[in-house]
């Protein structure tokens, strides 16, 4: 089954299949089947093409895919735009939402922790 320009494995489960559709998460994708009547459980292989008719309707009928990425990258084109604090942080490829930036970020930040060794250094009186 094909939706949006993504095709789904036919042997996995729709409730676990239909995450990989950037935009439907599990909560949408189990609000889809139900809406369409389908059970969870059910493989793509086991759909009738009216139902895959039914679902394809019901999840394109959220902004997914191509544009919703086009929609989040112009609202954080917008922030930098405007050089809010947010989108400043992302120009630099920061955490943008307050996170502890001292030892999280590390591999974003391209620092590491240099340490003196295995212990505490002690100075020695002469």
């Amino acid at each position: 089954m094909r939706i949006a320009g993504v095709t789904l494995p036919d042997d996995k489960q729709l409730a676990y299949s239909l995450p990989l559709i950037f935009g439907i998460g599990p909560t949408r994708a189990l609000s889809i089947l139900k809406e369409a009547g389908i059970k969870p459980t059910r493989k793509g292989s086991d759909l009738s093409a009216d139902e895959e008719q039914q679902i394809r309707l019901l999840a394109e009928a959220y902004t997914i895919e191509g544009e919703l990425r086009r929609e989040e990258g112009n609202n954080v084109k917008r922030l930098k735009d405007i050089r809010s604090k947010r989108g400043m942080r992302h120009e630099r490829r920061l955490p943008a939402r307050n996170q502890r930036t001292k030892t999280n970020s590390r591999t974003v930040r391209g620092n590491t922790r240099k340490t003196m060794g295995s212990g505490r250094r002690t100075l020695e009186k002469t």
